[in-house]
């Protein structure tokens, strides 16, 4: 592994003694410490089963687990987006999880149908625009967003983050792979700077007035809405649920994989089992504002405000089938230039 990656996992890792053991299960996490602690504490709490874990960056934990190889400690894999769950299982990095119990709670749209990767979370990506510029009857599809009035008016993260691959890859899904084209380019010319920053960063510049519009994940808004510097940004805005009256809105799925050498997979199986109940599925709404994937899950009263939009449940589909050529047509159109 090179060293720089190494390093940086090191760096922002939270590592306890890490073996096999009947009564103990090892997890490596990219996602946020404060949402993910509770969620282990009360697995614990309610099986007796010792949780390690280590916090990571994405692109270290992968490349950590790669390095480990036959000798890797770790059990179960969490990530914030299914394309990384699904390079993962590309990469022959995981097995698959056997389990009626996770099967009768998660849909089948929201997991592998071979079993290896499982979705624990989805967050929709709307549109946010401004309050004062934008009226929301103006935007009614992502398609509305290559529209050359929106010229110098829409601002982003980098193109090639997982959430924006994931959004390209079901337009290629949904409306095949010229007309995805078409449309990425129309966003880059209507553009006010080359992509930058995270979705947070982006409500900011709505809100100072750089830009108007803006793809963001949901829970970003329930985040922005807790705190006390960011909730002006929020409140700056609308979240506009597109293609209400076809495929309806993009969603990104977080979730999980059992890794291939799993020293306690039984244990891997226990923990999702767990994460993909009743308890954990509504402490993931309330904690993070996001949406259970197990239904009839009583959603956070910030969610809830959204009011039932429709989601494009094929999202992970298309994830899992057209990552690969979205982040090549994300290059070809050199997206991340700008305008």
């Amino acid at each position: 592994m090179p060293l720089k990656k190494l390093c940086a996992f090191v760096a922002v890792a939270t590592l306890m003694p890490l073996s096999a053991s009947a009564n103990q299960v090892n997890v490596y996490t990219d996602r946020q410490e404060f949402l993910i602690a509770p969620l282990i504490n009360a697995f614990t709490e309610a099986t007796g089963t010792q949780v390690n874990v280590v916090y990571a960056s994405g692109a270290g934990m992968e490349e950590r687990i790669k390095a480990e190889g036959r000798n890797s400690p770790v059990d179960l894999v969490m990530t914030v987006d299914v394309g990384r769950l699904v390079d993962m299982v590309n990469d022959g990095l995981t097995q698959p999880v056997i389990s009626d119990v996770v099967e009768q709670n998660i849909p089948a749209e929201f997991r592998a149908e071979d079993g290896s990767w499982v979705g624990l979370t989805f967050r929709a990506r709307p549109v946010y625009a401004s309050k004062e510029r934008v009226d929301p009857s103006e935007i009614t599809s992502y398609f509305d967003l290559a529209d050359p009035k929106w010229e110098g008016r829409i601002c982003t993260r980098p193109g090639d983050h997982d959430y924006n691959l994931g959004l390209l890859a079901s337009m290629i899904f949904h409306h095949g792979e010229d007309k995805a084209r078409e449309w990425i380019q129309g966003v880059k010319a209507n553009l006010v700077q080359a992509p930058q920053g995270n979705d947070r960063g982006q409500v900011q510049n709505i809100y100072t007035g750089l830009c108007d519009i803006a793809m963001v994940n949901t829970y970003y808004m329930g985040a922005m809405l807790a705190n006390e510097q960011q909730r002006p940004w929020a409140e700056s805005v609308n979240l506009i649920f597109v293609d209400q009256d076809t495929v309806g809105t993009h969603i990104n799925l977080s979730g999980a994989v059992i890794a291939r050498h799993a020293p306690n997979y039984d244990q891997a199986v226990q923990l999702l089992e767990f994460l993909s109940g009743d308890v954990a599925q509504e402490m993931y709404s309330s904690g993070n504002t996001e949406y259970p994937v197990k239904p009839g899950v009583q959603l956070s009263e910030v969610v809830q405000m959204w009011g039932e939009p429709k989601f494009d449940a094929e999202s992970p589909a298309a994830i899992t089938e057209y990552k690969g050529l979205a982040l090549r047509i994300m290059n070809e159109v050199d997206f991340n230039a700008g305008p």
